[in-house]
């Protein structure tokens, strides 16, 4: 399908599924309200640098796209926005580019706290904070304890954010238990990431790559992946309602039969 541009999304069934079922009739229905949509906002730097302009420039770009983005995720249906802000891996960059996005995330955190408390939004912080400057972790505790009774939307920013190393930190609180359920296991993985988690039902990347980057591995086990060659700042809100109604032209099996065929 093509979206705004002319550009074309793929969006890929994940492997561990059966192949969908397409209904007709495209829509967003009222049962979509516990939508769990997680972006890997890629193309930043490349977006500035294809602009003759500095990286930095990129990422403030892609904090605008982040705010249209989350204005609008309610009206969809989502209920869970997870947003992959700074990778763990990304402290290999130049340290004046994660400088920048750091500087970039608690400004964000400065101007956005009050509409997200106005609007109904919880705000968390997903990934490592011992590694985060004490004003960025005093910061994004105060965001969340003011923002805590948000129902309307849960708003997550995965910041110095690693699934492998949350996933190592989860089976290490239980280590030598060994009537761990995946259920329990899920539980603790949600208490290690702080303020809980689901799984994934729609992974969107944007930027051309298609990867997950050691972005929420266990939540994605089902998740529907979509692959899109638009750099982030371009993403548009329209852009993901387009995705959000492919999502649901899909029967998602979790590894059982469409319902035609149970028939």
């Amino acid at each position: 399908m093509s979206v705004g541009g002319g550009e074309r999304i793929m969006l890929v069934h994940n492997p561990v599924l059966e192949k969908p079922v397409l209904h007709p009739h495209p829509s967003v229905p009222v049962a979509a309200s516990q939508l769990h949509v997680a972006i890997i906002c890629d193309g930043n730097g490349r977006w500035a640098t294809s602009r003759a302009l500095p990286r930095s420039a990129g990422h403030r770009a892609g904090a605008e796209a982040a705010r249209r983005v989350i204005r609008c995720a309610p009206h969809l249906g989502i209920h869970t926005l997870t947003l992959f802000a700074l990778s763990s891996a990304n402290w290999a960059r130049p340290a004046a580019e994660v400088t920048a996005i750091l500087q970039i995330l608690q400004e964000y955190l400065a101007a956005e706290t009050s509409h997200c408390l106005d609007e109904g939004i919880r705000l968390t912080i997903i990934g490592r904070r011992d590694r985060l400057p004490a004003n960025l972790r005093e910061a994004i505790a105060d965001s969340e304890s003011l923002t805590a009774n948000g129902r309307k939307l849960h708003l997550r920013l995965a910041v110095d954010y690693s699934a492998r190393h949350a996933i190592f930190q989860a089976a290490s609180k239980f280590y030598k238990v060994t009537d761990l359920s995946s259920e329990a296991f899920s539980n603790i993985l949600a208490e290690v990431q702080r303020g809980g988690s689901t799984d994934v039902d729609l992974l969107i990347r944007t930027g051309g790559e298609q990867r997950l980057s050691d972005f929420l591995l266990w939540e994605c086990a089902f998740a529907e992946f979509c692959f899109l060659p638009k750099r982030w700042p371009d993403f548009t809100p329209k852009d993901l309602r387009d995705m959000v109604k492919e999502f649901e032209q899909r029967e998602r099996t979790r590894g059982g039969l469409p319902c035609e065929s149970a028939l």
